[in-house]
């Protein structure tokens, strides 16, 4: 019998499946201590008062890990999320509307950095790996990109 499989299935399907990626962001789920740190940013973070709606805080926190873990650039860590089954799942997102663009996340960066916020809240997160026996190292994630070349006129054949 040749059964076509539904979408429904396969997304199903594809949302079981555990990656070393889908492991490591669950452990950094459960020990990051998001509402500690909602707590210590939310002084300083956009109120809303004026212009558009501010994204809920802990997504932005939740960006900027996957930012600094994975070294993403603003837009990049954008891109990835809606790429990445894993990170958008950690991000809690579902739609790419529910993303920050390039630039909010770089202002969010930016509060971070300028108030002193970043190395506290990272210093935090050692320490909090250090007690449960782990240590974070940086990932990178490559972003390839095809370069149009004119053919070479110094080979044989030209």
């Amino acid at each position: 019998m040749n059964k076509q499989l539904s979408m429904s299935f396969v997304q199903d399907e594809l949302a079981e499946v555990k990656t070393n990626k889908t492991a490591f962001l669950e452990q950094m789920n459960r020990l990051v201590p998001w509402g500690n740190w909602v707590g210590i940013i939310e002084p300083y973070y956009y109120k809303g008062e004026r212009g558009n709606k501010p994204y809920d805080l802990e997504l932005m926190i939740r960006i900027h890990v996957l930012q600094v873990l994975y070294n993403l650039a603003d837009m990049a860590a954008r891109n990835e999320i809606i790429d990445s089954r894993a990170f958008s799942r950690f991000c809690g997102v579902e739609s790419s509307n529910q993303i920050p663009d390039g630039d909010t996340i770089g202002r969010f960066r930016n509060i971070l950095t300028k108030n002193g916020l970043q190395k506290q809240l990272f210093a935090d997160l050692v320490e909090t790996l250090k007690k449960n026996g782990l240590i974070l190292m940086k990932g990178t994630i490559v972003d390839s990109t095809l370069i149009a070349a004119a053919p070479s006129t110094k080979n044989k054949e030209k």
